[in-house]
């Protein structure tokens, strides 16, 4: 049937669409802004990288604790009302996340003279409150965060499947796919990183301290810490705002009862409708009608239908390169701002704005155009598997690239560079300052080095207030070489490193561009791959196994592959280890871009393997339809109870119930 633009606007304009297309963009909205802040809460609450890792990953655990349930009553249930009650969750989870900000307290800078009251050993230190030292369940407020992070995959779990299903009910039946494929936008990801890189720009503590007039402002400090809570705070209320119509609106249709658990159990597989996006809106004459496709097959028929689909070994291949997909994407989302702001000298704020309007962009992009080759050149089962091979392939090839794209270490005296020969803290030309070597309240020497305290650089004087601040008498700044022996507040500059930035980002963008060119064909081939009365038991079981293995585990190994690396940590009140202050950067862009090659190229190993099991399985299907011109229509027959059928127009190949494999 066509797809007129009446119907279109008319639908379009309907509450039902528009709440469940609000609701769809602030899910994603707050997703994305809770990756892009995370480097924020890590230096907040003074705790490691993996541990960061393991807050990211809490909501895919969230997520999938009650997702099973779900699945099993969605079509006991009133729809729109638990969809609300999906949302009021994620508000909680929210508000419980910002809530230990403000449980915490405000970052409070303190200043303290020595002994002797000589600048040289009076150095400002960050304090949290309260300052003395006791240790305090401040030092554990991120299971807070984690906790509210919990809440908000909880929450989730029923907003994407019902809200689809709902969308199909009430839809006009020639436009139900169109709106489908037209509710997962890009919006919502894109906001989400432009307003977390707003927010990085930002003191934590907004109005309660001048930061032009503080020891230090730039976002380009190690300590800068911005307002993390914020967006949360708005994405708590947006989500309150946006559960509001579903209160009102009506339960489904009595007729179409039966759609609920239909697509429900289709769902659980967020990449279906993520990656098939392009293919609907390719396709929108298409009518896909979904009825009584079960994501879990019937209790006895569990084990035999688990068993038949993990003996195709082109589903098993599928699997793992879905997994290293997995752990690619959501590694390398999660550390790509720690990454460009150590190597690159990138404030953090930058960085996330830049992945927010370029990288997320292309990707979304590259899905469209990766349905439209599909469409235009027919191509078959091999033809997706040589295409989707070529472009990971040389994807990979390409980002090996990036280790050209090489940056020094930024030089502190004592950490990566000499105090005359002696790698230590503590030199004759400060010994008598009594400085204290825990804490990082880094100059700049006027030879270019940086030193981790003003005291630590034997100054003994000083002029200017707050970040124009300048030390002068600096005595180890004249072991290190010739120079006026002045120090300024804040790390030395490294302008190489930012010099190589754009070719960095012009590699990730190209990198990005055919990755996600290749998402479409692949995804294709699973659906080929298995017969199609598991199709749907073949989805839910992917995107578990991506989550299981990838989204929830890969911040934390990336995390703690990085924290490896750390070259000083900062301190907590106590003295105990708090965020990691500088990196080695040779060590964590090979430790980083090492793990990020070592999957890539796994992936290109089973894209091998998968092209010849391809090979043997479809020679003789290839043959055929060649010989039928490359004319197909992709058919998921319904079992006998259903008069009906999932059809769409999408490539070459004719798949129907009665193809064996």
């Amino acid at each position: 049937e066509n797809l007129s633009k009446d119907d279109v606007g008319k639908d379009d304009k309907s509450p039902t669409f528009r709440s469940c297309q609000i609701i769809k963009k602030i899910k994603r909205f707050s997703g994305s802004y809770m990756k892009s802040v995370m480097i924020q809460i890590e230096r907040r609450f003074e705790i490691p990288s993996f541990i960061v890792g393991l807050i990211d990953g809490s909501f895919e655990l969230g997520n999938l604790l009650v997702l099973v349930i779900v699945s099993y009553l969605g079509s006991k249930v009133n729809r729109p009302r638990v969809i609300a009650v999906g949302c009021l969750i994620m508000s909680i989870g929210s508000f419980t996340s910002a809530l230990s900000h403000f449980i915490m307290g405000r970052v409070l800078f303190k200043c303290t003279r020595s002994d002797t009251g000589s600048w040289m050993c009076s150095v400002c230190v960050l304090h949290l409150f309260p300052a003395e030292c006791e240790k305090t369940t401040s030092s554990y407020l991120w299971l807070i965060v984690l906790a509210g992070n919990l809440l908000r995959g909880v929450g989730e779990a029923p907003v994407m499947p019902l809200g689809l299903s709902y969308i199909d009910d009430f839809a006009t039946e020639q436009n139900s796919a169109f709106y489908i494929g037209k509710l997962i936008g890009m919006l919502g990801p894109m906001l989400g990183f432009l307003v977390g890189s707003v927010c990085a720009d930002l003191w934590v503590d907004i109005g309660a301290v001048d930061t032009g007039k503080e020891k230090y402002s730039a976002p380009l400090d190690t300590r800068w810490v911005g307002a993390w809570w914020l967006g949360i705070l708005v994405s708590g209320v947006l989500s309150i705002v946006a559960s509001l119509p579903f209160w009102f609106l009506p339960h489904s249709l009595e007729e179409k009862k039966d759609l609920i658990s239909s697509l429900l159990r289709l769902w659980i597989g967020k990449p279906l409708i993520s990656r098939a996006y392009c293919v609907l809106i390719l396709f929108p004459h298409s009518r896909i009608t979904l009825n009584k496709i079960y994501f879990f097959p019937s209790v006895p028929d569990f084990f035999p239908t688990l068993k038949k689909l993990l003996g195709n070994p082109i589903f098993l291949v599928y699997l793992v390169i879905t997994i290293l997909n997995f752990n690619i994407f959501v590694g390398s989302i999660s550390y790509d701002p720690k990454y460009i702001e150590q190597q690159f000298n990138v404030s953090v704020s930058k960085a996330i704005f830049l992945i927010g309007v370029i990288i997320m962009p292309v990707v979304i992009l590259g899905l469209f155009l990766g349905g439209f080759i599909i469409k235009k050149f027919k191509l078959c089962v091999m033809g997706m598997a040589k295409f989707a091979s070529s472009l990971t392939t040389a994807a990979f090839l390409l980002f090996l690239l990036v280790f050209m794209f090489n940056c020094e270490t930024l030089q502190v005296a004592g950490l990566t560079v000499n105090y005359s020969g002696f790698r230590i803290t503590l030199s004759d030309c400060n010994s008598a300052c009594n400085c204290e070597t825990s804490h990082w309240d880094p100059v700049c020497g006027s030879n270019g080095i940086t030193y981790m305290s003003a005291c630590l650089a034997g100054c003994n004087a000083s002029t200017g207030i707050g970040k124009d601040m300048v030390f002068h008498n600096c005595s180890c700044v004249g072991v290190s070489g010739p120079g006026n022996l002045s120090a300024a507040l804040g790390q030395c500059p490294r302008d190489n490193c930012t010099k190589v930035f754009p070719y960095y980002l012009a590699l990730k963008f190209v990198n990005a561009c055919m990755l996600s060119l290749a998402g479409s064909p692949l995804y294709m081939i699973m659906l080929r791959s298995v017969s199609p009365d598991v199709k749907s038991f073949a989805i839910g079981i992917e995107t578990l196994c991506g989550r299981i293995l990838g989204g929830f585990p890969s911040p934390i190994y990336f995390g703690a592959l990085i924290d490896r690396t750390c070259l000083k940590w900062g301190t907590k009140p106590c003295g105990e280890r708090g965020s990691c202050r500088v990196y080695d950067v040779q060590g964590f862009r090979n430790n980083y871009l090492g793990l990020t090659s070592v999957l890539k190229g796994g992936n290109c190993i089973f894209f091998v393997i998968l092209c010849i099991l391809i090979a043997k399985r479809f020679r003789q299907d290839d043959k055929g339809s060649k010989a039928a011109k490359n004319t197909e229509v992709f058919t998921i027959k319904l079992p006998a109870t259903s008069p009906k059928e999932i059809e769409s127009s999408c490539t070459d190949t004719a798949v129907t119930e009665d193809t064996h494999f």
